[in-house]
């Protein structure tokens, strides 16, 4: 909803290729993220884990190219809540950019959870609570101080986390072996006790793992030819991501067959410890505090890029709307979120997970939807495949849908709760729906 002013309009400036929009998304991916959340998967899954990462990949493959084509029509920083608004309602968008509100405002907590866990687990004697405000604080500084810079940060951050994985594989590949097992097996994707139902709950747990292809929408302010260089940049992010997911995810089960771990919540790094001692299990620590760090820093700059956008066109008070004059960064969003990251003190891992899961799958729905209406909306005046409009949107939304429903009860409570809330809060902005939905605007 924009409003008249003598003031020049804030804007963010163009300065990230295709190289660097898909950095970003691996980056908020982080593909150590899937050894991050290993025993979690495993555990619900019953030893199964590849096959959710399987199940989450076609989903969201489905889903990212929904994504692309919206992306391609409409250029802006909006993602799933300006593709809503404008294909299918206004209201419905709103309410959508509120359920996505959820998942980016809450996603870095998580992250940052997950990578206090691991450190606590390695250093028992230090305060989990001190590992969390370090990771807020490192990840907001470097925010702070600009997209590129942050860019420059996680292009090292990658780096590594690509070597920790090649180790990973290379010492899982040879203690297998070396137990006189086959390295070709049916077991890690399927056994007697797996179930579909287990599965799609691993793979809902699992599809966290992909929250990172959306999210480079919210960069469209900040790319160089948008319309061109984002839809490739989503499904490069969720091929590649997925592709070393599933790698990863067969390897780590296969070295330890079943979902039985002494915790949980930091299971790879007693595998690690089991494949290459206490020296790799150190080098891996490393490498996940780092992915973590890399994907904290990406959550943090796109859930402040849409507070920005917000707040510049009065969703949100107008202070999450002003940029750092010498920075250009919006350090009001930044800091807020670093400071919403303190919660993580009371959740556990799985819980958390859930709750950002929901807001994504809300939007992955409705982003299928959203191409579905515009092909029915223009038909007649614009010849568009229908498999690829029509079918594969309807596959995507069914199939994100099922994995709505299968999120953890207590997720799918407080998910209701949150749209409850924005229900409400859309009313008092329409003044009792008089008045249309304030609309966010974005730069082309």
């Amino acid at each position: 909803m924009s409003t008249a002013s003598t003031a020049p309009r804030a804007t963010l400036e163009r300065r990230l290729g295709l190289p660097g929009v898909v950095l970003f998304g691996l980056a908020y991916m982080a593909p150590l993220i899937v050894l991050g959340t290993f025993g979690v998967v495993a555990t619900t899954t019953g030893g199964t884990v590849p096959s959710a990462y399987v199940l989450a990949l076609v989903a969201m493959l489905f889903t990212a190219a929904s994504y692309g084509k919206m992306a391609a029509t409409h250029p802006v920083a909006g993602s799933a809540y300006t593709y809503v608004r404008k294909a299918v309602d206004s209201r419905l968008g709103f309410l959508v950019g509120w359920a996505v509100l959820l998942d980016y405002f809450f996603l870095p907590m998580v992250i940052w959870l997950i990578g206090g866990a691991y450190l606590s687990a390695q250093f028992p004697a230090v305060p989990s609570w001190l590992w969390l405000i370090a990771f807020i604080l490192l990840t907001t500084v470097l925010n702070v101080l600009g997209i590129k810079i942050a860019e420059k940060a996680n292009f090292v951050l990658m780096a590594f986390q690509i070597l920790v994985i090649a180790f990973f594989v290379v010492l899982s590949i040879s203690q297998v072996v070396s137990d006189g097992h086959s390295l070709a097996s049916g077991d890690p994707f399927f056994h007697s006790g797996s179930t579909f139902a287990t599965i799609s709950g691993g793979a809902a747990l699992a599809t966290y793992s992909f929250l990172g292809f959306d999210a480079v929408t919210t960069l469209t302010e900040e790319t160089i030819e948008p319309r061109r260089t984002i839809p490739r940049a989503i499904l490069l992010t969720a091929l590649i991501g997925g592709g070393i997911f599933v790698v990863l995810a067969y390897f780590t089960q296969l070295v330890h067959p079943g979902s039985v771990f002494n915790d949980e919540s930091s299971a790879a790094f007693e595998i690690a410890t089991h494949i290459g001692g206490n020296l790799f299990a150190s080098f891996f620590l490393a490498g996940l505090v780092v992915a973590q760090f890399a994907s904290g820093i990406a959550a943090q700059a796109s859930a402040s890029r849409l507070m920005f956008a917000m707040g510049r066109d009065g969703v949100l008070p107008r202070i999450f709307g002003r940029l750092q004059p010498k920075l250009h960064t919006p350090t009001f969003a930044i800091g807020l979120t670093g400071l919403v990251g303190l919660i993580a003190l009371a959740l556990d891992v799985t819980t958390s997970t859930s709750f950002i899961n929901f807001g994504a799958f809300t939007a992955f729905t409705m982003v299928n939807v959203s191409v579905i209406a515009t092909w029915i909306r223009e038909r007649n005046t614009n010849r568009r495949n229908v498999l690829t409009w029509l079918v594969a949107p309807a596959i995507g939304a069914v199939v994100d849908l099922w994995l709505l429903i299968n999120l953890d009860g207590i997720a799918l409570v407080f998910g209701l709760v949150w749209l409850g809330i924005g229900i409400v809060y859309l009313t008092f902005l329409t003044h009792g729906f008089r008045r249309p939905p304030p609309e966010i605007t974005f730069e082309d």
